[in-house]
């Protein structure tokens, strides 16, 4: 039997101020569509459910993000995750130009929580709070010219 990762499912609090930090850090919306009705109720397991929802994808196609906006039922705000809490912890990026994309997650008011470090001289990381209190990994790979 063959498996393999579909995407990531993020509830968020505003759909639009989502999409704008995911799509300036490079990925592109792929599809975008409002869904309800009794097979939502059924896939999802809650009554009445209705969301705006929009795809996500990494530039080269392999990550993918679906991000919802609950209309039906309201949603439920929780306290953001912090890096040792169980449960879904963090999305992560490699991206080209660290500094370039901290840069980019700061004018959409997203900072790393402590700075970035440098492991064994192989990645610069960071973790950064984005919209939503999503945690965000950034990691630059140092051994890619």
């Amino acid at each position: 039997m063959g498996i393999s990762l579909e995407n990531v499912g993020i509830a968020v609090e505003n759909l639009e101020q989502t999409i704008a930090f995911f799509t300036d850090l490079g990925l592109s919306v792929e599809g975008r569509d409002e869904i309800s009705g009794d097979w939502a109720d059924t896939a999802v397991g809650l009554d009445g459910n209705h969301a705006k929802i929009a795809l996500l994808t990494t530039p080269d196609g392999e990550g993918k993000l679906e991000l919802f906006e609950y209309i039906h039922p309201d949603a439920n705000p929780s306290a953001p995750t912090r890096p040792n809490d169980i449960g879904m912890h963090r999305v992560a990026f490699s991206v080209d130009d660290i500094d370039e994309s901290l840069k980019i997650a700061a004018r959409h008011g997203c900072f790393p929580l402590r700075g970035v470090a440098n492991y064994r001289d192989v990645y610069k990381l960071t973790y950064l709070r984005g919209p939503s209190g999503i945690v965000v990994m950034l990691a630059q790979d140092l051994t890619r010219k």
